[in-house]
């Protein structure tokens, strides 16, 4: 039994996160930027287990969820600061989980270390 376009599940191909949910809103679009960003932190969707791939999905929401408290917080309205402090925790627990607490990686060396390279490897040619 083949199922109808409509409920078959969307995380797998890329596309639309969830069924029936209008991708364009900000919330959605957010949502996927943070998605996207933490999936490249982790190397790439190929090469998270499926667990891993559940535990970013829970940091995106988590995070897009927090941004509007904030949000709402930065135009003077008042929040529950309960909620806003459980995300908050949920979201350090969840980026222990997924090891995205690790620096960056700069990938472009310093003036300092490009000349040194240049310089050995003149060096090393001239020999």
């Amino acid at each position: 039994m083949v199922r109808a376009r409509k409920e078959r599940q969307f995380t797998g191909n890329g596309g639309n996160v969830f069924a029936d949910v209008d991708g364009r809103s900000v919330s959605a679009r957010r949502y996927r930027d943070i998605l996207r960003a933490l999936m490249a932190d982790q190397g790439g969707a190929d090469q998270c287990s499926e667990s891993r791939k559940q535990l970013v999905r829970r940091f995106a929401a988590a995070a897009v969820l927090a941004e509007q408290l904030e949000a709402r917080l930065a135009h003077g309205e008042e929040i529950d600061i309960t909620a806003h402090a459980l995300l908050a925790s949920t979201l350090v627990r969840i980026a222990q989980c997924i090891g995205i607490d690790r620096p960056a990686k700069n990938a472009a060396p310093s003036l300092r270390e490009y000349l040194v390279a240049k310089t050995t490897e003149i060096e090393e040619v001239a020999k």
